[in-house]
């Protein structure tokens, strides 16, 4: 049911994921700085900074795998982690999470039992074995078309290159119809025709199919391709913006020039408070 205020409109959606004071610490360290953010539904949010500032410690937070988390963080209206969650958000790591020893199909055939078990199951032979079910092959071959991956269907993941094993694990996070898709570094390794062709397909996903997505990344001309950015540094979030409104606010041309401009901009601030202590 939709709710509405008393002027007679809809009540705005709650965003796919809110954090207030989420801090994360690791030994005496502390790698998030009680950061305050949302995440608006339906959008591609970038999530930018250079290598070491948090983003896949963020990352894994706001899906459940992080452990000392202290703060508020609600994701799809639920506590980051519930077991709820579990088959609504699509994950992609950095590190590729495929069976070296099974082929491309057979890998997204185990993901998808677990991951879509609306799907009818059948049981899998030996490379070249027996056929998967119609409506999970249907499935199956939807999410390979996805990564184009569908000409090394039936390759062992363990023979393929760098780039085509992180797509075997975008195609696992694209089963079934997850809600919110956090993808940490996707297009690393990629050549150009394959990043533009993914992202062609997140503006897609987003677009025609209502997800959320959460794209981490160190290459800065990406975060021109996202409706909003949250940009880190040091475990801290320098802005929360759009690419256009980050670029107007700074006087910058490019994300890029904005993102060292708060940069500067933060390091002026610091040393002017430790001056007048």
């Amino acid at each position: 049911m939709m709710n509405y205020s008393e002027g007679g409109t809809a009540d705005p959606p709650a965003p796919a994921v809110r954090a207030e004071g989420l801090t994360v610490t690791r030994g005496p360290r502390t790698v998030l700085r009680g950061l305050d953010f949302t995440v608006p539904r339906g959008q591609i949010t970038g999530l930018l900074g250079p290598s070491g500032c948090g983003k896949s410690t963020l990352m894994r937070s706001i899906v459940g795998t992080q452990a000392k988390v202290t703060g508020t963080l609600e994701v799809l209206g639920s506590p980051a982690g519930h077991p709820t969650l579990r088959t609504r958000i699509g994950y992609v790591t950095q590190a590729p999470s495929v069976y070296d020893d099974l082929t491309v199909r057979q890998n997204l055939d185990y993901f998808a039992a677990i991951l879509a078990p609306g799907l009818p199951h059948a049981r899998m032979g030996s490379r070249g074995g027996a056929p998967i079910a119609s409506d999970r092959r249907h499935e199956i071959d939807r999410v390979l078309t996805d990564v184009d991956l569908t000409s090394h269907a039936d390759a062992l993941a363990g023979n393929l290159s760098g780039g085509q094993r992180n797509r075997v694990s975008l195609a696992v996070a694209l089963l079934g119809t997850p809600e919110l898709l956090v993808l940490d570094e996707p297009t690393v390794g990629l050549d150009p025709v394959l990043r533009r062709d993914l992202w062609t397909l997140f503006h897609s996903i987003a677009a025609d199919r209502g997800a959320t997505l959460l794209i981490s990344s160190h290459v800065m001309d990406e975060a021109e391709r996202c409706h909003r950015l949250l940009l880190m540094r040091e475990g801290e979030i320098l802005a929360d913006d759009t690419p256009e409104a980050l670029r107007t606010r700074t006087g910058s041309e490019t994300v890029e020039a904005a993102f060292l401009h708060l940069v500067d901009e933060a390091a002026t601030a610091a040393r002017e408070k430790e001056t007048t202590r």
